[in-house]
């Protein structure tokens, strides 16, 4: 059984969803042109990622596993996943139009975020307890986010940089991106 510092650990830098696990990367490489952005889908991911755990958690426990119902895990979680998202993008586009507007076409993406489905069905292969699954959850969230402040932050600094045009903007990300996973990937020597 994992501790608890071993989950939250493990979830923000050894197998963080986005540089170890390469899950969410659409909107990790679409949203983090600028740092407001970037923190919008977090929270927004973040909302998502710790509901769906949760729902996820007790679906199969109360209802798929006791009528030995678990092979519909996926179909169900990817159902309750699109709900909420609806449910946050509803609630972005009421309360927040201008980061909506800039989200564009990722926050509806967020529906087909591997991320999210991915730590619902970690949860449930690692055995997780409810409140192992919710920490996890809120701990993959924090590494996505981090991952993600970090990636737009750097690019918008490589924006005001002398890179050579055939360079900029995807290549340039791209490179970017697989140095910070290189990066991220040395505390698996850690664990």
């Amino acid at each position: 059984m994992d501790s608890n510092f071993a989950i939250i650990f493990s979830a923000v830098f050894i197998s963080n969803i986005v540089l170890s696990q390469f899950l969410g990367i659409c909107s990790f490489l679409g949203v983090s042109k600028s740092l407001r952005n970037a923190l919008g889908m977090s929270a927004a991911v973040a909302f998502v990622m710790v509901l769906a755990s949760l729902i996820s958690w007790l679906v199969y426990y109360l209802f798929l596993a006791p009528y030995d119902l678990t092979y519909l895990k996926t179909i169900v979680f990817i159902l309750a996943i699109a709900s909420l998202v609806q449910l946050v993008e509803m609630f972005i586009k009421k309360m927040l139009p201008a980061l909506h507007k800039s989200m564009g076409v990722f926050l509806p993406l967020i529906t087909t975020n591997c991320a999210i489905l991915g730590v619902a069905l970690i949860n449930i292969q690692k055995n997780y307890t409810l409140w192992q699954s919710l920490l996890n959850a809120v701990s993959t969230a924090v590494g996505y986010t981090l991952a993600l402040v970090l990636f737009s932050c750097i690019r918008e600094r490589l924006e005001d940089s002398d890179a050579p045009e055939c360079m900029k903007n995807l290549p340039l990300a791209l490179i970017t991106a697989s140095c910070m996973s290189i990066a991220i990937m040395g505390f698996a020597g850690i664990h």
